[in-house]
């Protein structure tokens, strides 16, 4: 099955700093997806395996994460290096010039953003699917405290301290949840092969021992960037703002109206909440598949 489709290659690239793992399926024009949070490569290889019949799907580890080396220590990382991280990898992979599409999902969705402010000349589309700026966000201040809330709770009581006060917050900012829906007629799971069932544990493990570097070198410097929207909004119909049909109003979900309205950007509803991208692959996939191929792309 498509699904589990294991990357055709693997790569290293160096870059100012670090040494980038990259993962690459299928042909076609290029289509990099950038995790967001704690995550690596691994979080899109379900909806990577179901885009690589159209596109050459890229996807990375970021610098300090997984299998991306740092060359020193790592400290407080910054939206603008790995911007250029993305960019370095797209000019790899890319080097004819062809169209490229960019998809970034939260923290990943900022790298997304500033990648094409720098760069619009280089890229097709991008796809930034709830980018958490606080700056967007109606009130920023409360943003920035509750993110600095989290990382007080991480330096203080680790990760499982500091994701409580993130779930408690990120709650206490919607009110009124949206209702869970009802699903289709259940059906029994498809038993998973041994091999994709022990790569997708590695994976979790991974992303889970990134926490730390994502809590206290990411979580704020990232969600307090300030965009060049002026630089966005000339970029026209090359960004769409993507929001989860299941996000209701979580502080992650709300900068993208505004982004989406301040940057001239098309606003698309995709599947789930703010991770819909690993709790939906399929679907998710399906209504990327549409956005990159102009289907579904109201106001862009």
């Amino acid at each position: 099955m498509a699904d589990h489709m294991a990357p055709d290659r693997t790569g290293h690239l160096e870059v100012p700093g670090a040494t980038l793992y990259h993962e690459v399926r299928g042909e076609g024009p290029l289509l990099l997806l950038l995790p967001g949070g704690s995550a690596d490569a691994g979080i899109y290889d379900r909806m990577a395996a179901r885009l690589a019949d159209r596109w050459t799907v890229a996807t990375l580890d970021p610098r300090g994460y997984s299998r991306s080396v740092m060359d020193g220590g790592t400290g407080e990382q910054r939206v603008a290096v790995q911007s250029e991280d993305a960019y370095r990898l797209i000019e790899l992979l890319a080097p004819d010039g062809g169209p490229v599409s960019v998809f970034g999902a939260s923290s990943g969705a900022i790298v997304a953003l500033d990648l094409l402010a720098r760069h619009p000349g280089r890229l097709h589309r991008v796809v930034a699917h709830e980018p958490p700026l606080v700056e967007l966000l109606p009130d920023p201040e409360r943003g920035r405290r509750l993110f600095a809330s989290v990382r007080d709770s991480f330096r203080a009581g680790g990760v499982a301290a500091a994701l409580a006060t993130m779930t408690e917050g990120l709650m206490a900012s919607a009110p009124s949840s949206p209702p869970v829906r009802e699903t289709a007629a259940k059906t029994e799971p498809e038993p998973e092969p041994v091999e994709q069932t022990v790569r997708e544990a590695e994976a979790v493990q991974r992303m889970h021992a990134n926490l730390p570097v994502f809590l206290e070198h990411v979580l704020c410097s990232f969600s307090g960037h300030t965009l060049d929207l002026e630089a966005l909004a000339r970029g026209g119909r090359k960004l769409v703002v993507g929001i989860g049909a299941e996000s209701g109003t979580l502080l992650t979900a709300v900068p993208g109206p505004r982004l989406a309205d301040r940057a001239g950007g098309g606003l698309v509803e995709f599947p789930g909440g703010h991770t819909g991208s690993s709790e939906h692959p399929e679907a998710f996939a399906a209504r990327l598949r549409s956005v990159l191929l102009d289907r579904t792309c109201p106001g862009a």
